[in-house]
């Protein structure tokens, strides 16, 4: 069985290596009669990048890599609910919030310990080991 491939090219000149769609030669982004469609979601998602990067750098946010960052963002979004009018949601936004708070703080201090033991017992470890 032979896999069917989008009979458009690229904006480099190679062909196109998406599946087409049903009953046609072209994908999405290659149709004719999707052409505005494609455009718009072109344009959709460049926005969505630039809003993502000004978002970042206005909360200074890196990422979702490291403890530090989750708290960064569990430290905005709780400092805009708690700005929010008082209310059911809102009071148990916050408590969602402090629970996942005790556990980020949890985790670190594991962390902590578990780097202050290795480091602790390194030249044993490597001893053991061979």
């Amino acid at each position: 069985m032979t896999t069917r491939r989008c009979k458009g090219t690229r904006v480099g000149g190679g062909r196109c290596a998406a599946p087409p769609l049903r009953e046609a030669d072209f994908c999405f982004w290659h149709h004719p009669e999707h052409e505005a469609e494609a455009e718009q979601a072109r344009k959709l998602g460049g926005q969505r990048r630039r809003r993502e990067k000004i978002t970042e750098g206005a909360y200074d946010l890196d990422g979702l890599a490291s403890i530090p960052a989750l708290r960064r963002i569990l430290e905005v979004a709780l400092l805009d609910t708690l700005g929010l009018e008082n209310s059911v949601a809102r009071n148990r936004a916050i408590m969602s919030g402090d629970l996942a708070a005790s556990k980020l703080l949890e985790v670190g201090e594991q962390e902590e310990r578990l780097l202050a033991i290795e480091a602790a017992l390194g030249p044993r470890l490597l001893k053991g080991r061979g």
